[in-house]
């Protein structure tokens, strides 16, 4: 052989074993994508989640990992714009090869990234209260569907504070309109009259309050109560609870019970004038049990700030994440087929000191809160379901959906089955 030859030939192998060792290296560690908004008018509650994520991926990687395997998170910022979710979803997916997605807040980002999802049969973790009216396979949502927030905190103004008229406010994407829907519906066939419910949409960032807050307290000076049930989302929050301070509405005269405000928003607002109004989610940082304060300290320690709060949709990643973990375990594999198949009953503790467990529509079980604005920016509890609420996919209160259920068990596999029919209607989400 001559020395070209040679050299040649121990080029090849050095090129062979560096691919090789390279391929070795990738298989080293299980990549986790966080799809997150850092930036755009969601920055202010998702930023958190993505530090959430960032925490529970380092306190896994101390246990050991999954399958003796590192976690190696991958961070993507979608900006808020709703198609470079699909984008930044698919760069996770195709590019970075995770093996699962942690990510999404309004429902317009998650609606973008469903076809990424199912096309690539990937797996999306979605952490967040949600209008419901969907059941994707790659999909498991461990935030509220309205049978799990909006549904309970009408009944607990309608019996507790005694309301008979209704604003039922939101900013103007599916989410609202959609829960606003069933919401209208459901006072309706409660006896609610028309000039009883006035309906009002916004767009994202909205700054301007003035005039519509102002409409507000005239709708509510008719002689009966009013309550404002609001699906606004991201930071038009912030001016929107300023201008009700401004406007001198306390909650004794128009509560207002909030979707999408949790103690991450009320860090930058001056809560003094809004004690007292409301707030449905499934979790608050105030409730007191050992398994909140252990995740309260370890959140504070991982941020290094004693002043940082914790949320709802926080403590659903933490749910999913520990879903997930468990799922893999039991599978033996991260491969999408294999986790979809096994995560179904897997249960785990939530922070409220029970457990929640993944249903066959990938809906889990939550209890529901209901708490009220201190001037600490946290929330006093006032209300909690006796047990957990399972999560469903199809609303009981529109027409089109009340007859569908959705179950992702063999040989099922049907994200919108008709009870009525006998049929699956072939989608998996409408």
């Amino acid at each position: 052989m001559t020395a070209k030859k040679v050299i040649g030939a121990a080029l090849a192998g050095l090129v062979g074993y560096v691919g090789a060792s390279a391929v070795a290296l990738a298989q080293d560690t299980i990549k986790v994508g966080v799809l997150h908004s850092l930036s755009g008018t969601m920055a202010i509650s998702e930023t958190t989640l993505k530090d959430a994520m960032l925490m529970l991926i380092e306190e896994q990687n101390k246990k050991g990992g999954l399958l003796g395997k590192q976690l190696e998170p991958v961070v993507v910022d979608p900006a808020s714009d709703w198609p470079l979710f699909a984008e930044k979803a698919r760069e996770l997916i195709e590019v970075e090869e995770v093996d699962v997605v942690f990510g999404c807040w309004t429902s317009v980002s998650r609606k973008s990234v469903l076809p990424v999802f199912e096309e690539l049969n990937s797996l999306l973790f979605y952490p967040v209260q949600y209008e419901g009216e969907e059941s994707q396979r790659n999909v498991f949502y461990t935030g509220a569907a309205p049978n799990q927030q909006a549904i309970p905190a009408v009944d607990y103004l309608a019996e507790v504070e005694g309301v008979e008229r209704w604003v039922l406010a939101g900013t103007d994407y599916v989410y609202p309109r959609t829960t606003n829907k069933i919401l209208e519906t459901y006072l309706k066939a409660k006896g609610v009259a028309d000039e009883d419910i006035m309906i009002n949409y916004t767009p994202f960032g909205h700054s301007d309050w003035q005039t519509i807050v102002a409409d507000i307290k005239e709708f509510g000076s008719a002689g009966k109560k009013t309550a404002v049930v609001s699906t606004i989302n991201g930071d038009a929050n912030v001016p929107f609870y300023k201008e009700l301070g401004n406007q001198g509405i306390e909650a004794s005269d128009i509560p207002v019970v909030a979707f999408s405000v949790g103690e991450e928003e009320l860090a930058g607002i001056d809560t003094a004038p809004l004690v007292g109004h409301l707030a449905a989610w499934n979790y608050f940082m105030s409730v007191p049990t050992p398994e909140n304060d252990a995740f309260i300290e370890a959140w504070h320690e991982f941020i290094g700030d004693d002043a940082r709060v914790t949320n709802d949709p926080m403590e659903a990643h933490y749910i999913g994440f520990n879903m997930w973990a468990q799922a893999v375990e039991k599978a033996g594999t991260t491969d999408p087929d294999a986790v979809i198949d096994s995560i179904i009953g897997v249960s785990v503790p939530n922070l409220t000191g029970g457990y929640s467990a993944m249903m066959p529509n990938h809906h889990i079980t939550k209890p529901v809160l209901i708490g009220e604005i201190q001037d600490d920016g946290q929330f006093a509890t006032v209300y909690e379901t006796p047990g957990l609420v399972v999560g469903d996919a199809w609303s009981d209160f529109l027409p089109d959906s009340k007859d569908l259920i959705s179950d992702w068990r063999k040989p099922m596999e049907c994200g919108n089955f008709n009870t009525a029919t006998g049929k699956c209607g072939g989608m998996t989400s409408e």
